[in-house]
């Protein structure tokens, strides 16, 4: 499984979750399989680039992302991708890798989306 958890730094396993997905400086993809880690910078147009996160972790052939939560929107496009969407993880990527495996995280959906991104404004609000 390729996973991809949103990060604060760019230090692999040991970084920690960012608390927004789409303002990340980077995210970590890891194939649980082999092992091997990447870091992927943020050039989505929420960090002065172009297009929108999902598509970045698509091109990286991310299956299943793991954040602390997300929008509405970005549920809808990771839905369009096929990439499956896991809340509530938080600590490390090696944390929230262990949350997934032990089944704490629970599949992103609109009843739990942030209802602070249903309708934000840009206001430069972190959650």
């Amino acid at each position: 499984m390729i996973l991809c958890i949103p990060t604060n730094g760019n230090q692999g396993l040991k970084d920690t979750v960012g608390e927004h997905f789409g303002r990340v400086p980077y995210y970590t993809v890891v194939n649980t399989e082999t092992n091997a880690v990447a870091i992927l910078p943020n050039t989505s147009e929420h960090g002065g680039g172009q297009g929108y996160p999902p598509e970045i972790m698509e091109r990286a052939g991310v299956e299943t992302m793991l954040c602390g939560g997300l929008g509405r929107r970005a549920i809808m496009l990771f839905e369009e991708m096929g990439i499956m969407v896991y809340i509530g993880a938080k600590g490390t990527v090696e944390n929230a890798i262990q949350q997934w495996q032990n089944n704490q995280l629970t599949p992103a959906t609109d009843e739990n989306a942030c209802q602070q991104h249903a309708f934000r404004k840009h206001s430069g609000h972190q959650h």
